[in-house]
């Protein structure tokens, strides 16, 4: 599905946080190969230009960047400065960070780190890109929420739970936005295959951790089409739905024991300590 076409000059742009990470990658070729102009957003600026240079010459759009870490707020507003004056019909935010182990054993960085990311970060440019909004066009946000939204996840306590809060988030400023022409689609994948440290956790997981993956690119395109038809939620995969449906059904505290037993299994299978972080 494609975004009805607008003369170049005239053409408002799709802003991708965490656009050089893997998922973030995919979420930018995907929208290039739409012919959509970009402006694209992440911690490394080497990576971001290389990434942009390769976009303009495949797909001849337009490509911005500007990397800044999401995660301080001083980095934030200075991003909010440089696209002051430029429009956006669109928010993809991919930006997220998880740190695996035993909460008790998590330094206080890195639980800080998934809160200023994952939440503040996505907050604060969400906001930020509504004001920067094309009055003339159905705006659209994707948030990048996950799986674990969805249950209590020992071992992973604070993503879980700051994914929860922005499928929460997600929902609710749906409504809000609903009168502007604008639309929240909550995606919310299992595990995808785009760092070393992913893939050792799938593999880690066994025959489900494997079932339950999916590509990102693939990810990336379902999730733009129904961005465009302005679905809520996004799950990729069947058996990722099924496994959705079966735990509604079930307790919280049920919930929480069951993926705390896989969880725990595949951190030590990965040959970590029980209260050992991996690095997400």
């Amino acid at each position: 599905m494609s975004r009805p076409e607008t003369p170049r000059a005239q053409r408002s742009l799709v802003m991708i946080s965490g656009a050089a990470g893997g998922l973030g990658k995919a979420f930018a070729v995907e929208c290039a190969s739409r012919g959509w102009d970009l402006f694209l957003t992440d911690l490394n600026l080497e990576s971001l230009e290389r990434l942009a240079c390769a976009l303009r010459a495949s797909y001849a759009v337009r490509v911005q960047t500007y990397a800044c870490d999401l995660s301080e707020a001083g980095a934030r507003a200075a991003l909010f400065e440089q696209i002051r004056g430029l429009r956006f019909w669109a928010l993809l935010n991919i930006a997220g960070i998880d740190h695996e182990g035993l909460f008790y054993d998590q330094s206080s960085a890195a639980i800080r780190a998934i809160i200023r990311l994952n939440i503040e970060g996505t907050l604060e440019m969400t906001h930020a890109l509504l004001a920067c909004r094309d009055p003339l066009q159905p705006f659209r946000i994707v948030n990048v929420a996950s799986l674990a939204a969805f249950s209590p996840m020992p071992v992973k306590a604070t993503y879980a739970a700051s994914k929860r809060f922005l499928l929460d988030f997600s929902i609710a400023l749906r409504e809000e936005v609903r009168e502007l022409g604008a639309t929240v689609t909550a995606l919310c994948p299992a595990g995808m295959p785009t760092t070393r440290e992913n893939i050792e956790a799938i593999a880690a997981q066994g025959w489900l951790g494997q079932v339950t993956t999916a590509d990102a690119g693939l990810v990336a395109n379902l999730t733009l089409d129904a961005a465009l038809r302005g679905e809520m939620i996004v799950i990729p995969g069947l058996l990722n739905r099924l496994v959705r449906a079966a735990s509604a059904l079930l307790p919280a505290t049920l919930a929480a024991r069951l993926v705390g037993r896989r969880w725990m299994g595949a951190h030590q299978r990965r040959g970590l300590r029980p209260g050992q972080a991996a690095a997400q």
